[in-house]
């Protein structure tokens, strides 16, 4: 297995709380979808690219690891640039841009057991209520980022061992390996955890 998608680094975000980290992603989220003008996004957008490139993670290394969402930002940009107009297209463009880079900020710069943790002490609250139960949250928020990294790394496999039998790498051809794989893994985490008694606690 992968380690998560955190790095090391001593940036000031690295030094920043948890619960501050994920204030300030809140309320960022919040900003983003309440602006509509262009001359405020496109500095903001700047800002969140200059923000997650100060954890020290290296161009290549940023770009590969948010491509496919941008990819998928891409398509909705274009697809209200179609159907409504240019400049809906890139207001879009320019708010989901700018939280799938200050969320890769935050991931980039906080290890899982951290998230796990506070998460489960913000949502504690509300499990007196018996509303959710804080441990099963923070666990699956917890295997989402954890699977992440793996799941780029099993894409990887799956185009190399296309490309060495001469094979086109094609999204059809990569992505229904990529499901049954990805699959195959989520059944062995569940029955880990059904056998350690997680969900029983």
């Amino acid at each position: 297995m992968l380690n998560g998608l955190d790095i090391e680094g001593n940036s000031p975000l690295h030094r920043m709380p948890v619960r501050g980290k994920l204030i300030v992603l809140f309320a960022a989220a919040i900003l983003l979808f309440l602006l509509s003008d262009l001359r405020l996004l496109v500095p903001a957008l700047g800002l969140s690219v200059a923000l997650y490139l100060s954890t020290g993670i290296g161009v290549a290394e940023a770009a590969r690891r948010t491509r496919f969402v941008l990819f998928t930002v891409l398509l909705v940009a274009a697809a209200n640039t179609v159907f409504q107009s240019p400049h809906e297209g890139a207001v879009v463009f320019c708010r989901l841009s700018t939280l799938v880079l200050l969320a890769a900020a935050v991931t980039a710069t906080t290890g899982i057991s951290a998230f796990m943790d506070e998460i489960t002490r913000l949502i504690t609250p509300l499990e007196r209520f018996g509303f959710v139960r804080a441990a099963d949250v923070s666990l699956a928020v917890g295997l989402v980022i954890r699977f992440v990294p793996e799941i780029f790394a099993r894409y990887g496999e799956i185009s190399a061992a296309h490309k060495a039998r001469g094979l086109p790498v094609r999204p059809l051809t990569t992505l229904v390996p990529l499901i049954i794989l990805t699959l195959k893994d989520a059944d062995t985490i569940a029955m880990a955890i059904d056998a350690r008694g997680f969900r029983r606690q």
